[in-house]
């Protein structure tokens, strides 16, 4: 590229006619490099779906896949899976993920909060792109990133689709999927083996299921109805044998699923870490999830979107609502017509915002007008439920797209625990990964 320097002030000391000759031939270069090649062919692209603001999106736009939960970041809804592969998984780094605000988690069957599962758990996962990249707590890969093979790892273990709408445990996954493991055989060395199973179809027998080993150990827990047995209990009972092989004929039982180091040069074997022997043990582990997520979400509040906003006279306005999915009955049972109502804003980490105290600080205040069924079955995501609540004063964060947090008046008023709230607006989302430096001196 030639470039030309002119002094402010001084005279040009070329001829005009040599100086509009090299222009002519700029300008026939820059036409001719600016020409597309007719011969080239423009490939298709790929479909690339993101999920929009202010809808729900549809399940089967979701990448599917499996791995074990190695760290969580439950303040913002965020962690990291190894994603199974068909190489060496011990190989496989760890794949940043972050739940999208209406995002639902299941473990043993029921509503859960990251901070309810344990590391090492195997989870199943539908996830999409990052709906906004610019905004996104995690890093934003490219596109076609789980068509890339890595290594020793193989294909598909660091997908680009890590902001999650369904994030489940084995059992959870079962269920939805009405799914059973069938036991096949068990091989039992000294309260460790072991266990050749079959993931199949409540009906009845599927015989395009593909058999698996899995290992379990000492630590595994047996539940059955109200019971919590131990390996050796079943030894004990003559269920199992106390040294090697044994038939167990396709019993139908649920499995809770980890991953441990394994010997024998064996990258990807699973292991046992809970057995659900009967529907009543699953039941029981189901009900004591619920109590633990709705006493969790009634301090937290439930989450929901901006549909819309009538703004009225000084402050005064109506919000419309759509109370966020996987949420037990109880707690959308608790908003009724005329009753009280708190609503504060949200980041789409679901972190409370505005307030130097906490969430209710400067929150919005005032009564449930109208409590509204959807017509049609909700979308994964989506509760189905809308709200209509007037308030007398409006605060920024709530408008028409936007995520808040709100509670029924029945509930009791509490404070939470500093990082689980984003205090005056005083943040950038540059401060999304911490350095050191968040760590106290002491």
């Amino acid at each position: 590229m030639i470039r030309f320097f002119f002094v402010s002030g001084a005279t040009p000391v070329f001829p005009s006619s040599w100086f509009l000759a090299l222009v002519s031939v700029l300008l026939v270069g820059a036409t001719a490099s600016g020409e597309e090649p007719k011969a080239k062919k423009q490939e298709p692209e790929a479909e690339v779906f993101r999920p929009e603001a202010g809808k729900f999106p549809p399940l089967e736009k979701a990448h599917s896949y499996r791995g074990e939960l190695v760290f969580v970041d439950h303040a913002t809804r965020r962690g990291s899976i190894r994603v199974q592969g068909a190489g060496t998984y011990f190989r496989n780094a760890p794949q940043p993920f972050a739940l999208l605000p209406y995002g639902m988690v299941r473990y043993h069957g029921a509503p859960a909060d990251l901070r309810d599962i344990p590391l090492g758990t195997v989870l199943h996962v539908r996830a999409y792109l990052p709906p906004d990249p610019k905004f996104s707590s995690v890093p934003v890969l490219p596109v076609n990133n789980r068509e890339k093979t890595a290594g020793y790892s193989g294909l598909g273990v660091a997908p680009a689709e890590n902001h999650v709408l369904l994030l489940e445990d084995e059992p959870s996954h079962c269920l939805r999927e009405n799914k059973v493991w069938k036991l096949k055989e068990v091989d039992l060395n000294n309260s460790a083996g072991m266990l050749l199973a079959s993931l199949e179809s409540r009906q009845g027998a599927d015989g395009a299921a593909a058999e698996e080993k899995m290992t379990f150990d000492g630590a595994t827990r047996v539940w059955r109805g109200r019971e919590c047995l131990a390996i050796k209990d079943l030894v004990a009972e003559g269920a199992w044998p106390a040294e090697g092989k044994k038939s167990l004929g396709g019993q139908a039982v649920q499995l809770g699923i980890t991953w441990k180091p394994t010997p024998d040069g064996i990258f990807t074997r699973f292991h046992v870490s809970d057995i659900w022997w009967d529907d009543a043990s699953l039941q029981r582990a189901a009900e004591n999830q619920t109590e633990t997520h709705t006493a969790f979400m009634r301090n937290r509040w439930l989450p929901a979107w901006i549909d819309g906003v009538e703004y009225g006279k000084f402050g005064r306005a109506t919000v419309t609502a759509t109370l966020f999915g996987g949420m037990d009955a109880s707690l959308y049972a608790d908003f009724k017509k005329d009753g009280p109502a708190v609503m504060n804003a949200a980041e789409n980490t679901l972190k409370h915002v505005g307030g130097g105290y906490g969430p209710a600080h400067m929150a919005s205040k005032g009564p449930i007008m109208e409590v509204t069924k959807l017509p049609g079955e909700a979308p994964l995501g989506s509760s189905g439920i809308q709200i209509r609540f007037e308030t007398d004063l409006i605060i920024e964060g709530i408008r028409p797209g936007r995520v808040v947090r709100v509670r029924p008046g029945s509930w009791t008023a509490v404070n939470l625990p500093r990082e689980e709230y984003l205090g005056d607006g005083g943040f950038s989302y540059e401060d999304r990964f911490p350095t050191p430096a968040m760590f106290p001196k002491y």
